[in-house]
Formats: C-alpha cells, sequence, structure tokens
C-alpha cells in the first residue's frame, strides 16, 4: 500500500488576516485636514506692552529731605529695643555672648 502525501503549498500557508490587515493599511488614507483646523484652538500671538522706564521725581532734594525726616535714629532705635528686651543682655557685644555660650552650665541638684 502507498501512503499518501499531504503538501503544502505556499498559498495554503498565507495568514489571512495578516493579509486583509496589510491590505487595509495600504489603502487607508488619512482625512485631509482644512487649512483653518487651528482657528478656536490655537491663540494669536501678540507682543506684550513695552513697560515704561522709571523716571526721577521732579523735586528730588524735596524727598530726601522728607525721608531723611521719617527716618529713625539709632538712639530711638536703642530706646525702643531696651524697652521690648527688659532684663535681658543685649547690646553688649558677640564676646559677650560666646562668653555666656562657654560657660559651664550648673546642674541643679537632684534629691531623693
Amino acid at each position: 500500500r502507498s501512503a499518501r502525501t499531504f503538501s503544502t503549498t505556499s498559498i495554503a500557508r498565507k495568514d489571512l488576516v495578516q493579509d486583509l490587515y496589510v491590505k487595509e493599511l495600504k489603502a487607508y488614507k488619512p482625512p485631509a485636514v482644512a487649512k483653518d483646523a487651528h482657528v478656536g484652538v490655537v491663540k494669536n500671538f501678540s507682543l506684550p506692552a513695552v513697560p515704561k522706564p522709571p523716571t526721577l521725581p521732579v523735586d528730588l532734594a524735596a524727598e530726601l529731605t522728607a525721608y531723611d525726616a521719617t527716618e529713625p535714629t539709632k538712639a530711638e532705635a536703642e530706646v525702643t529695643s531696651s524697652s521690648v528686651h527688659a532684663g535681658e543682655d543685649v547690646g553688649k557685644g558677640a564676646d559677650a555672648f560666646l562668653g555666656f555660650l562657654e560657660a559651664d552650665v550648673k546642674q541643679a541638684e537632684v534629691h531623693h
């Protein structure tokens, strides 16, 4: 008895889904974009307003004297700071502060 052989050809081996997919890809034509499609989506660019250069006051000397009159003096600042920090060691300088930091801290005695 002779056995029949089953032969496959290249036509039978093709993938039908792949063929349909490739055919549709080749036939696809994207829709044409209108030239005014961006209208309403993109804002028109406009330059910002040009800033004005600063101007000097007309009467600079009078404004400077008014400023000097309202500026607090060092004596006024010391009086207000001493009243705020009453009882504290204020204004003794950096050396006094460093000496305070380096001083030995007295431990409170604990009674049992």
